[in-house]
């Protein structure tokens, strides 16, 4: 495993982090074999876990507190996010810091989250979502303020609506912010125009999230790819994208070179790009964790095949089922 230095925190994080969403929003997750997952994760040198209050209404926080607390010897980072109070995904631009976020309301999380936890401090807390307009509220600069003087957060950060880089720009020019979580993937390179320059003058780090699109960069989906009820990928993969999404794929199968697999070829794309600190592939299994860490010792993708994937970018507009 390689490590990258996490912005102005100076924090020295895994190149290659954990996403936690798959342990309580998608179907299939069973609790002993998400903690096997991440102390196998935890073994191999991944050192920062990123998960939600909202995943699973703080159950996936629990299994991460459990880790923890089996690796006492060991720093590892915590990254948890503060659901907006309207359960809404994505923030939408009518929505005031009120509907999403009151200062009052921040507080009570952050003690929710410490609790499922089991720490006194978290590392990282975010705001699941997020609006620049926000920072025209004048409450919201020292409530962040207040939330690092109390010693519960050591870092502010936020997670930025999918295919809205732009939408966080402000926020990290004004300096309120120590992190940014946003999508990150060979379709949408969109974050390089301007949000990730921003980070670099600032020194913000970058979290990765959504490197392999939702599951489709795996090269796994098919057109007639279906999931359980209830579990959100039925959501997402509608037909209009799930027909469009496979067809992007199947262009990017013949570029391969080797014998890497799809999977490894999209986080190596990812780990050419200094400017991102670590990247969250969601992981289930041990498997899945062994090779996603493993794409880290083999460093990024020769120029000439990263060259050849950055001509796949994909600047998508979001849509109702985009949340």
């Amino acid at each position: 495993m390689q490590y990258r230095r996490f912005g102005r925190t100076g924090w020295n994080v895994s190149e290659i982090g954990y996403g936690m969403w798959g342990m309580a929003g998608w179907t299939g997750s069973e609790d002993a074999e998400s903690l096997a997952s991440l102390q196998r994760a935890v073994d191999l040198g991944c050192n920062f876990f990123d998960t939600a209050w909202a995943y699973g209404d703080g159950h996936s926080e629990q299994l991460l507190g459990k880790v923890l607390r089996a690796n006492p010897d060991k720093t590892l980072y915590t990254a948890t996010k503060v659901p907006p109070k309207n359960r809404q995904w994505p923030s939408r631009r009518e929505y005031s810091l009120d509907d999403c976020y009151p200062p009052e309301y921040i507080e009570e999380y952050v003690e929710k989250s410490l609790k499922n936890l089991g720490v006194p401090t978290m590392d990282l807390i975010q705001m699941h979502t997020w609006e620049d307009k926000w920072l025209d509220d004048k409450r919201l600069l020292p409530a962040i303020e207040k939330l690092r003087k109390s010693g519960k957060v050591r870092a502010f950060g936020i997670s930025v609506n999918r295919w809205e880089p732009w939408n966080g720009v402000r926020a990290v020019r004004n300096g309120v912010v120590d992190a940014v979580q946003v999508i990150y993937n060979i379709f949408d390179q969109n974050p390089e125009d301007e949000l990730f320059p921003a980070c670099r003058e600032k020194d913000v780090a970058v979290i990765a999230r959504v490197p392999f699109d939702e599951g489709s960069l795996t090269g796994s989906l098919t057109p007639d790819s279906k999931w359980p009820k209830g579990d959100w990928r039925n959501t997402y993969f509608v037909a209009e994208n799930l027909k469009s999404t496979v067809a992007h794929v199947e262009k990017l199968k013949p570029i391969r070179r080797g014998g890497i697999s799809m999977a490894e070829m999209a986080l190596r794309f990812i780990l050419n790009n200094k400017d991102v600190s670590t990247i969250i592939p969601g992981m289930r299994k041990i498997t899945n964790v062994e090779a996603n860490t493993g794409a880290s010792d083999r460093g990024p993708l020769p120029a000439a095949l990263h060259a050849e994937l950055r001509k796949h970018r994909w600047d998508r507009t979001p849509t109702k089922w985009s949340q």
